[in-house]
């Protein structure tokens, strides 16, 4: 329905007050142009008023002219002023979608926005102009839009100006006209943006001033979905020659857009103005309708002057007074039972009644191509459609000028879901179509060939396959053959709480994981997401493995009968089910041919917790990069988890024998499709890449020498088979030189967490306590120790009763990094990284080195953002990179996860290239780190866990310490001085994303550093970590407890954790 304000009307009621929404969009922040343009619609709404446009107050549209028909010579000049502007705000929510629809992909695997994108790099390249270019982003849109920018398109995502963000406007109770609530999801309390809002958010952003202060003159406006759209120079000069204040491009109605809004003239003024089907009378329905007599519909393309829009904001007290649309809803779009409420919307082409001097022109329908159904999705999807080298998408030649017509079963397919399910095995060909009618669940693929008139039932419930050419025939499919083994199974579900997944993925204890539902849920969200993100599943093959943990295999099995269902076509599962974390990485960016590539992996472990049916079970996400998923797909997955209604699951997919190599291949019974589960040697991808890295033949001749001996310690986890591989069947040393190396689904019930207080065997073995004292020993101690957690990304390396801290072994490796034939031979290392807890010893080596140097957040993910910098965002190559994190993970560009074994491998690359002659004295860990703190000095440090607190208690302790920052910068506790105190806040050079609240810093004028954290990695309760870090360079020898010593207890009184967690004793000391 539509209303306008009709100020002669006398009120005899008292109306509702806007007040209440005017205090609501004030404590949103929202601009006063916008609550003055809201509050003129709130004020046609309660003013009864209907808006009707009778016939007899308007005439048809007069003759328009037709842009094919324009000889004026094209101005180039006209485009220094000039800003392209496309309306982003939608999300798609009539097809299915709660992202921004922009990012649907349209053909070819580009979106609307990379093809949006595309068409302006092409079009500043053809005028040989930065064009500037502009997005108005919505509050729901603006976060998916960036993020994509920011990774496709840096160079566009880094333009001053890029974005404008719409205004927001609150649903209104559909009785009482006040602002509706949504206690179950307060963003559901704001109405879907509406495009009418350009002009206030114009006004209200400040964006109009600008631009005009800026010297631009002419915007050119359209929808995000209408690729057709482009910046037209012919068009462009039309209007700056003509002086319109304001040009509407229009199409020619057709019987199909009879029942649309059309153009006229009001007779009382000669203004131009539409007319919508709501503002016609019934009696005018007729007349409305006809075609020949209206003959004009707006697309939705505006070409407006911006000084003259300046003009009717200022006549009107700062808004455009426009005509309202006002919906019937319900506060939840997704519940029909919610409150009811109405919708108030505004459409920016009824500006044209206010711009004097409006005009409009007439296009072809090349420049109006919306996709707002599934008919036009799949039609512009198939070989019906071509794509321009300017980046346009435009009728295929050989359709002859008219597009096929498109008619899916619109209860079937009205949300792209099905549609994307309806042609997960490729797109048909509709290039010699004149109509395809599809009634019922129909699937169809890429051997499917559409020809003149085609018809196809199907009544059953199962989706049916057709293919081949189908040339002008009326099929009933209800009787063929369907998927079998391979039909997906919609099961009922719903949410389970505490499914927000941390840094390294969900972790929670194992019996929750196999609680009825809970894995599935968690699969579901994240196949959900990663569809919605733009990946084919169908197209590649999903990585599959774990750690070996308690629970792996049976949750192995449930993840490829989940991804069955949802599409995935080929599974690369670790043999026995196994594969490192750092393995899978390898496998995903290694593993080939080319067509079978991963697109991602499930890693099933909660890494160094422990394992077996009372403890800790996990999973994570891996993209293509091989790398954790980013930040915006976890934050998805976890939306997904909230919301869920069920899972798809092929019930009747076989069990897949996962203990030796092969290959199975189940086929659909109508031939449709078939999956290919490969069971792959766990150990081949990782060990191949390794061998490419480090120098064998070396590390064998330091091996094979008399006085040098070693000890490799897996824990029991998955790195065992890994170790073997490497040191017994590459490098040919004894068995011996590896314990604990059968993995084992409880850890043998130990804790596989390689540091001095859990690798208590290997320790002993080396020497030490689990204080890193030295102590004495029954047998000889080996030359070398090394350790790995569960999953098999962590290492702890240790000499001869002596302890290398995370830290200094970074630094170590950074230094020595040209030992290594990976790095040497491509010209030495450009850049390196630390986590922010993680000693200061790396950045001496990197500013000595003349190095790039990062300090990220804990996770491996921003290591992957600076590794993929080049590649992926198009910025700065800092390949090749080494990174770490004292919470002993070390690794480098190989891969995209933190691994294990490659730090072991690199400490004996180190060692063979400085033992080179096997006739002198052994040169042994300890002479190697004492020689580099004997030049970069030494960051004494520790780090101690405080496991399973009390969550409440444990954030509380941090929220007082946060809110303290300020008072205690400049305070001096003992003998230091602090220098700041804050809440360390990462800003990412590569994609410009923000990451804050990462850890509590006390930063000492001396350089020496406390710092808390909450660990997000454990499976239950919370773990405080305290670092304490002291730097010397004079007293090298010091026992760590005595260095730090005060430091210690400085940081015990600042956090108070006796009072908030009721100890000051951790489980482990670092």
């Amino acid at each position: 329905e539509i209303y306008r304000t009709d100020p002669t009307k006398p009120s005899s009621v008292t109306m509702p007050s806007f007040e209440p929404c005017r205090a609501k969009m004030e404590k949103e922040g929202i601009a006063q142009s916008a609550i003055s343009a809201f509050e003129s619609t709130f004020n046609s709404l309660v003013s009864g008023n209907t808006g009707i446009i009778p016939e007899s107050t308007i005439a048809p549209a007069p003759e328009l002219v037709r842009t094919d028909t324009i000889s004026a010579a094209p101005d180039a000049s006209l485009l220094a002023s000039t800003v392209v502007l496309k309306l982003n705000g939608g999300l798609g929510t009539g097809m299915g979608l709660d992202k921004a629809k922009s990012l649907l992909e349209v053909k070819n695997g580009d979106t609307f926005l990379d093809l949006t994108a595309k068409q302006v790099v092409c079009m500043r390249e053809e005028f040989g102009q930065s064009v500037k270019f502009m997005l108005m982003n919505s509050f729901s849109t603006s976060d998916d839009t960036l993020e994509f920018f920011r990774t496709k398109y840096p160079g566009l995502a880094a333009e001053e100006g890029l974005e404008m963000l719409q205004n927001k406007v609150p649903k209104l109770d559909a009785t009482t006209l006040e602002p509706a609530t949504c206690a179950s999801d307060p963003s559901n309390e704001w109405c879907p943006p509406g495009h009418g809002d350009l002009y206030a958010a114009l006004i209200g952003s400040g964006r109009l001033s600008a631009l005009l202060a800026a010297g631009y003159k002419y915007m050119f406006v359209s929808n995000s979905d209408n690729l057709g759209a482009t910046l037209d120079l012919k068009i462009l000069t039309h209007f700056a020659t003509t002086d319109a204040s304001f040009m509407m491009e229009c199409c020619e109605r057709t019987e199909n857009d009879k029942k649309g809004g059309h153009l006229a003239v009001r007779k009382s003024d000669k203004h131009l103005i539409l007319r919508e089907s709501a503002m016609c009378a019934d009696e005018d329905e007729p007349a409305f309708q006809d075609i020949t007599k209206h003959r004009f519909f707006n697309t939705n393309n505006l070409w407006i002057r911006l000084d003259k829009l300046q003009e009717i904001v200022d006549k009107f007290g700062g808004f455009i007074p426009l005509p309202m649309i006002k919906n019937n809803k319900t506060v939840d779009p997704k519940n029909d039972s919610s409150q009811k409420v109405v919708q108030l919307e505004t459409a920016m082409g009824a500006a044209i009644e206010c711009f004097d001097g409006a005009s409009a022109v007439v296009v072809p329908r090349t420049r109006f191509a919306p996709v707002k159904k599934c008919n036009d999705l799949l039609l512009l999807r198939s070989d019906a459609y071509v794509i321009t080298e300017d980046f346009r998408p435009v009728l295929n030649p050989a359709c002859g000028g008219v597009a096929p017509v498109i008619s899916l079963d619109s209860k079937k397919y009205k949300l792209v879901g099905a549609l994307e399910e309806a042609t997960s095995e490729g797109v048909p060909s509709l290039v010699d179509c004149k109509r395809l009618t599809v009634k019922g669940k129909v699937r169809m693929g890429r051997s499917t060939r559409f020809v003149g008139n085609v018809s196809i039932v199907n009544k059953s419930d199962e989706a049916k396959y057709v293919s081949g050419k189908i040339e002008d025939a009326d099929l009933d499919v209800s009787g063929y053959a369907g998927l079998g083994a391979l039909k997906p199974t919609l099961v009922k579900s719903a949410p389970i709480e505490g499914q927000k997944p941390g840094t390294s993925g969900l972790r929670k204890k194992t019996k929750e994981f196999m609680s009825k539902n809970y894995l599935n849920n968690f699969v579901q969200s994240v196949f959900d997401a990663v569809i919605a993100g733009g990946t084919n599943v169908s197209e590649g093959t999903l990585v599959v493995g774990g750690d070996g943990r308690y629970y792996n295999n049976e949750a192995i099995q449930t993840i490829v009968k989940i991804g069955v269902a949802n599409g995935v076509r080929r599974f690369w599962i670790g043999e026995g089910g196994l594969l490192s974390t750092p393995a899978v990485s390898a496998t995903i960016r290694e593993r080939g041919p080319a067509w079978q590539k991963a697109f991602g992996a499930f890693i099933l472990t909660a890494s160094h917790n422990p394992g077996g049916p009372e403890e800790d079970f996990g999973i994570k996400y891996n993209t293509q990069n091989g790398g954790p998923a980013q930040e915006y797909l976890m934050q998805a997955t976890y939306a997904n988890t909230t919301s869920i209604k069920g899972y798809k699951m092929c019930t009747d997919f076989p069990e897949i024998d996962i203990t030796k190599v092969g290959s199975t291949t189940v086929a659909s019974d109508d031939g449709s499709s078939s999956v290919v589960v490969e069971v792959i040697p766990a150990t081949q991808s990782h060990v191949a890449l390794l061998k490419t890295i480090f120098d064998f033949d070396a590390i064998k001749a330091l091996l094979d020498r008399d006085d040098f001996t070693m000890v490799y310690d897996s824990m029991h986890g998955v790195n065992g088979p890994f170790a073997k591989s490497v040191f017994v069947d590459e490098l040919d040393q004894p068995e011996s030189v590896l314990t604990n190396h059968i993995p084992k689904d409880d850890f043998n019930g130990a804790h596989a967490d390689p540091n001095l207080t859990y690798a208590k065997e290997l320790v002993a073995t080396m020497g030490l306590d689990r204080k890193g004292n030295k102590i004495s020993t029954a047998g000889p101690i080996p030359s070398f120790g090394a350790a790995a957690d569960g999953d098999g990304d962590r290492n702890m390396i240790l000499g001869s009763q002596f302890f290398v801290t995370p830290s200094d072994s970074l630094a170590v490796i950074v230094a020595q990094a040209n030992c290594i034939p990976f790095f040497k031979t491509q010209g030495g290392l450009k850049a390196v990284a630390r986590s922010m807890p993680t000693s200061g010893a790396v950045d001496l080596v990197a500013k000595d080195l003349n190095l790039d140097f990062f300090e990220t957040p804990t996770g491996w993910k921003f290591f992957g953002n600076l590794m993929d910098s080049k590649a992926i965002f198009k910025g700065k190559d800092y390949t090749p990179f080494i990174c770490g994190e004292e919470s002993f993970g070390t690794g480098s560009d190989h891969v995209r996860e933190k691994d294990g074994i490659w730090a072991v491998l690199a400490w004996l690359n180190i060692l063979a290239a400085n033992n080179t002659d096997a006739s002198k004295p052994l040169v042994t860990v300890e002479d190697i780190v004492r020689k580099h703190w004997s030049k970069y000095g030494r960051n004494y440090y520790c780090r101690w866990d405080f496991e399973g607190m009390d969550k409440a208690g444990a954030t509380a302790m941090m929220d007082k310490m946060r809110a303290d920052a300020a008072a205690n910068t400049g305070r001096t506790v003992g003998s230091f001085t602090i220098a700041t105190a804050d809440d360390f806040k990462y800003v990412d050079p590569v994609d410009g994303s923000v990451a804050q609240k990462q850890g509590i810093r006390f930063l000492m004028a001396d350089g020496s550093r406390i710092i808390f954290r909450l660990s997000g990695t454990a499976g239950s309760g919370a773990t405080v970590r305290m670092y304490i870090e002291q730097y010397e360079t004079d007293k090298l020898d010091l026992p760590v407890a005595a260095a730090l010593e005060e430091l210690t207890r400085i940081a015990l009184g600042l956090c108070d954790i006796k009072t908030f967690c009721g100890t000051e004793t951790p489980t482990v000391i670092t």
